[in-house]
């Protein structure tokens, strides 16, 4: 299984895939998209669904998940950050695969074993788990995180079904 993690910003979007075959974990690809700080919010949010949209073309995952929005002091802030969340939910929705949402806190936790990780300790536990992965940037490495938060939460939810079979 192939499984894409979106790490939303309006700025920098991080993306990161990789494959699941039973415990095995492998590190497929990852990046970022970006917009261009000064141009028009629709047009950073258009190419931002361009790009993301291309990216599931070229790497065909089966599923993906990404980062729910935190809330901050800064409002525009978090909004202009759901409006990008949101135009990555909609690319992932027109290709037609489903979507798992996690809290940043339920990601750190899941991968790093503290809900309160800072960025460097999911970096290192993302390169443990994921050997030979080389992050783009620390957007990158939090969408791989993503990805693994949501490689282990299907595993357990296939497991629990096996349990009441």
């Amino acid at each position: 299984m192939r499984i894409l993690g979106v790490d939303p910003g309006l700025q920098t979007m991080g993306w990161g895939v990789i494959e699941v075959d039973g415990s095995r974990l492998r590190h497929v690809a990852n990046g970022h998209c970006t917009s261009e700080t000064g141009t028009a919010l629709g047009l950073r949010l258009m190419g931002l669904h361009r790009q993301l949209a291309d990216l599931l073309v070229a790497h065909a995952p089966d599923t993906a998940a990404i980062e729910q929005t935190f809330v901050n002091r800064d409002g525009a802030g978090t909004l202009k950050l759901g409006q990008a969340r949101g135009v990555a939910l909609l690319a992932l929705a027109q290709s037609g695969i489903e979507v798992g949402e996690y809290a940043p806190n339920t990601v750190k936790k899941t991968v790093v074993g503290v809900g309160h990780a800072d960025k460097r300790q999911v970096e290192h536990m993302v390169k443990m788990q994921l050997p030979g992965a080389v992050p783009a940037g620390a957007d990158a490495a939090d969408a791989l995180a993503i990805a693994l938060c949501h490689a282990f939460h299907l595993q357990g939810a296939r497991a629990m079904a096996r349990a009441r079979a």
